[in-house]
């Protein structure tokens, strides 16, 4: 309060010496035209009054320094004016080479030290804090523009897409920003930009949006996108505008809603090779989460599910062979030694030989390790779509394709989905080493929705390194429980820090969560007032809030979310969701006028045949009547020809007989 009173103060002494050099200042203009004896003096009245005004902003400016540096540019600048403005015959004219020599070296002083003090950490330090006051913690204009609008993403343009680094500016300006960005929300009139080499990370819980706003991710994928959910919705929403861009596949071993697999992907494909068939071991055995105990069986299963599938792909067998050995190892014991004796690589036989000759319980444990991650053998619909077919990821990438993978929440059919989205990263990350700079152009997009449930992939991992080869990675989560359930804590600890861009939306009731979330906004400053028994403010003073609260992160309104930027305070934005654009209202559109103008068509079928069956009715009653009427001029005309006596009619004699005579008759013979 004491320091509102001061700042007040010293506003008013401010405004009077204005007030008092206004008039100074007018008084020195106007004497300036009068008599040769007065006019002389008034540059001295000019400089009372800028003397007045530099004093009383010198006042009114915080701290020292700022206050001599105020003083010394006025001293300087009225030197300036004396020499090359004001008469020479004006009594102390020489004054204003001790104003340079004076203030100059002040100034100077002055303006060195400011420039040190603004330098550092502390100057920085300093200029965080004032702007986080002026912002209220929030992200500004500037900073929004700075960091994530379209001129931030066009900077990067050549770095992330590498085909725009040999032409013209002006080309690179035409260039689509969606080429090698996309638009995650809108803060005010500013979108919040993402460029293809960002990981970005949304958490929210069910009907949230985060569903809707993936959509839009897919839809503005420059290249190829692999999609995975636990619905349909993400095909509903993009199918229609993706279709124009590429070819749609669907990897749907779980059967769900009923669509087919339109791709197949059968997990011993290129097992034949020792590397291939370690990594496909690992991608259908995930980590456990963290758990030590569990981590060291899934590294012995590992071990053991790479020998058998090495095996089976050696022998060109399936993997029903494989889930027999695990089930048997006893009686595969000679099958498989026999098989992996082909390999170049003597390791993989004694893998198996250990874990095929091993004690009992300890080959249980490895037995019930694998087990799971057969699960999907149990299921028709998904070793139908895991029987038989490669998949091409070169190709995939070259048609722009979409492949959308469904998976159940059960999570028996997850290490197969797990098994083809890392084969196809794995692939593209080859790939992408052999592009210009070492990235995909254009980038791949992965698309995770509910991706701890249906695709257990090495996330941890991938958030750091695939960026930068643009495979570009938008992972939809529920919450961080789920995150360390499926990653342990140490993975959602990294997931977390490698996204570049975390939004969160509103329905988290976890507090841990929402503490966290709370954090990341950082703090502000906020005024406490302090009133009297009477209600009357008697003093003000401030303390640390966050900038969001807990309260408010849970209670955000629908399709909007809190987003944290690397290199930006934290903003609140709406989110677009996927249903509301134009591109999807246009694409459903064009599908219903298709629709109508099928029913359309087919109808138009129906009336053509009535129309042709009526027209064949009608012609052959017109065909009937102009044949009656030619055979009635035909027999007129013959008639005509007859001579008279052959034209006669001839009679016909008839006999009456009437009926109650004869019935009389036989009455009257009945009656004798």
């Amino acid at each position: 309060m004491a320091h509102e009173r001061g700042w007040g103060c010293g506003l008013m002494r401010t405004f009077k010496a204005v007030l008092v050099a206004v008039v100074l200042i007018f008084v020195g203009v106007a004497l300036s035209g009068w008599h040769v004896k007065v006019a002389v003096v008034w540059p001295w009245f000019v400089v009372a009054g800028v003397a007045a005004a530099v004093f009383g902003l010198a006042e009114l400016v915080r701290g020292n320094l700022a206050r001599f540096a105020t003083v010394s540019a006025g001293v300087v600048g009225l030197s300036v004016w004396f020499v090359g403005w004001v008469p020479e015959e004006t009594p102390g004219y020489g004054v204003w080479l001790w104003g340079l020599f004076v203030g100059g070296p002040v100034l100077l002083f002055t303006v060195v030290l400011g420039l040190r003090g603004r330098g550092g950490s502390r100057g920085l330090i300093g200029r965080w804090s004032r702007r986080a006051r002026r912002n209220d913690g929030v992200a500004s204009r500037w900073q929004i523009f700075r960091v994530a609008s379209k001129s931030a993403m066009r900077r990067k343009a050549k770095t992330v897409k590498p085909s725009l680094r040999h032409v013209s500016w002006w080309q690179r300006r035409r260039t689509p920003v969606t080429e090698y960005a996309t638009r995650l929300a809108r803060v005010g009139g500013q979108g919040i930009w993402s460029p293809v080499e960002d990981v970005t990370l949304r958490m929210g819980g069910p009907r949230t949006g985060k569903t809707g706003e993936l959509a839009g991710r897919i839809l503005d994928a420059p290249g190829a996108v692999i999609a995975t959910s636990t619905r349909t919705d993400l095909i509903d929403l993009t199918a229609g505008v993706r279709r124009g861009r590429g070819p749609l596949y669907v990897f749907n071993p779980s059967g769900l809603a009923g669509l087919e697999s339109t791709i197949s992907f059968d997990p011993l494909t290129g097992c034949a090779s020792p590397v291939m068939a370690t990594y496909r071991a690992g991608d259908l055995l995930p980590t456990g989460g963290g758990d030590a105990e569990r981590d060291h069986w899934v590294s012995l299963a590992r071990q053991a599910l790479a020998a058998l599938m090495h095996a089976a792909a050696l022998g060109e067998l399936s993997m029903r062979e494989v889930q027999s050995w695990v089930a048997d190892p006893e009686g595969a014991t000679d099958e498989v030694l026999r098989l992996l004796r082909r390999s170049s690589e003597p390791a993989f036989a004694q893998a198996a030989q250990q874990f095929l000759t091993t004690n009992e319980r300890t080959r249980s444990s490895i037995t019930t390790t694998i087990m799971p991650a057969l699960g999907w053998l149990t299921d028709p619909a998904a070793t139908a779509a895991a029987t038989g077919g490669s998949f091409e990821v070169a190709e995939l990438l070259e048609s722009h394709a979409t492949v959308y993978m469904l998976g159940a929440e059960e999570g028996h059919t997850a290490p197969l989905v797990a098994a083809l989205t890392a084969h196809i990263a794995r692939e593209a990350r080859r790939i992408a080493a052999q592009c210009p700079g070492g990235r995909l152009d254009p980038a791949l997009t992965l698309v995770l929705d509910e991706a701890a449930l249906i695709c257990p992939i090495p996330l941890h991992n991938w958030t750091a390194d695939m960026g930068g080869r643009n495979v570009t990675i938008h992972i939809g989560a529920q919450s961080r429980a789920q995150l360390r359930q499926r990653w342990g804590d140490t993975g959602a600890a990294a997931i977390m820090t490698n996204s570049a861009t975390v939004m969160i939306l509103g329905g988290s009731r976890d507090p841990d969560d929402l503490g966290a979330y709370s954090m990341l906004t950082a703090d502000r400053d906020e005024q406490v007032d302090t009133e009297d028994a009477d209600g009357k403010v008697t003093g003000r003073s401030l303390r640390k809030v966050p900038v969001l609260s807990p309260g408010q992160i849970s209670q955000l309104p629908a399709m909007h979310a809190v987003i944290i930027r690397r290199g930006m305070p934290a903003a609140v934005g709406r989110l677009q969701m996927a249903w509301k654009r134009r591109d999807v209202k246009a694409a459903a559109r064009a599908e219903r006028y298709a629709v109508l103008a099928e029913r359309w068509i087919e109808r138009w079928g129906e009336w053509a045949t009535r129309a042709d069956a009526a027209a064949d009715r009608i012609e052959a009653w017109f065909t009937a009547r102009a044949a009656a009427r030619r055979d009635k001029r035909r027999a007129a005309r013959a008639n005509a020809a007859m001579p008279v006596w052959e034209r006669a009619e001839q009679v016909v004699r008839a006999e009456v007989i009437r009926l109650d005579t004869i019935r009389d008759a036989e009455r009257g013979e009945g009656e004798r």
